[in-house]
């Protein structure tokens, strides 16, 4: 992939939770907190609360919009222990600096309010020329690509109860060599002379045809095929609206339905669908939202111990 940097755009890197100590607060004998305590955009937070307080579901909002928004659901504590209700939710890439609120709601209305400061952060700025052949996967009208486009994000938007994976993930090809990285302004520079821009959803590891790639975590697959733009493409349910996505695949090794484990072998890079050389496109969505993969390998998706030990279980 052809990469320069002709400029840095600013956007958004810190986010501050004022809560009533570090590890948790409370409100009443509503007792929640929230991990991690300061975390980046395009970053997922946990959210946790007791099963008793009838939550629904957890929405970020600045200037009287919402920025994202996740359901809770219910977690097994384990054994003499009390479940608990989570939720996981991104900051987005795109978020103001300023603040902002966290505001869980409940089946009669909102229940508790976190408030945030919202930083600054950069993220890399790149062209990609493409060729006629790829210029017409992404410019042409083609209803093959919305149909694709919209069975994916029922998938994506979809909130399901099981639980498959709690942990950190761990990364999908052994390979350290990024292309691409997480937030990436890009303009695209097509054969017939015009332009267009986007952001980078995910990670791109420059890795060459026939790379073993591997499940970054626990899950089911929900998505096995060929797509016009993505091409042969994954996608994994890890727990209730938190998904992993892997594109360009030469070959997929792996059925939808199928339950998979840790470094289970999905199937081969390649380059096919929109690429402009043989990589691996790896992508975390959240409730939808494109989120940062590096946060999921540095930190467990729900951290049970310290959860429990905040909210006084």
């Amino acid at each position: 992939m052809k990469r320069s940097f002709p400029l840095i755009l600013p956007t958004f890197l810190c986010v501050c939770f004022f809560l009533a100590s570090p590890a948790a607060a409370q409100t009443g004998q509503f007792r929640y907190t929230v991990i991690p305590e300061a975390p980046r955009p395009g970053e997922p937070v946990t959210i946790a609360v007791g099963a008793a307080n009838g939550v629904r579901q957890a929405a970020l909002m600045a200037d009287g919009k919402r920025l994202s928004r996740a359901a809770f659901f219910s977690v097994p504590a384990g054994e003499g222990k009390l479940n608990f209700m989570a939720a996981v939710l991104t900051i987005p890439s795109t978020a103001r600096p300023g603040m902002a609120q966290i505001v869980v709601e409940g089946k009669n209305g909102t229940l508790v309010e976190v408030s945030i400061q919202i930083a600054d952060r950069d993220f890399v700025s790149e062209v990609i020329e493409l060729n006629p052949v790829l210029t017409g996967i992404r410019t042409d009208p083609d209803p093959q690509k919305t149909v694709e486009s919209e069975q994916l994000w029922a998938i994506l938007s979809r909130t399901g109860k099981e639980i498959y994976s709690t942990g950190a993930f761990s990364p999908p090809v052994s390979s350290t060599r990024l292309t691409s990285f997480f937030g990436d302004r890009r303009v695209y520079k097509y054969s017939n002379g015009t332009s267009d821009t986007s952001i980078h959803a995910g990670i791109d590891f420059g890795v060459p045809t026939g790379t073993p790639v591997n499940a970054c975590g626990p899950g089911r697959v929900v998505l096995a095929r060929f797509r016009i733009v993505t091409g042969n493409s994954v996608v994994i349910e890890h727990l209730p609206g938190v998904y992993s996505l892997y594109y360009h695949l030469d070959s997929i090794n792996v059925d939808e339905g199928a339950i998979v484990n840790t470094g289970t072998l999905l199937g081969l890079s390649g380059s096919t669908g929109l690429a402009t050389g043989p990589h691996l496109h790896w992508e975390v969505r959240v409730s939808g939202e494109n989120t940062d993969p590096d946060a999921f390998i540095a930190r467990p998706i729900l951290d049970k111990d310290a959860i429990l030990g905040r909210i006084g279980y």
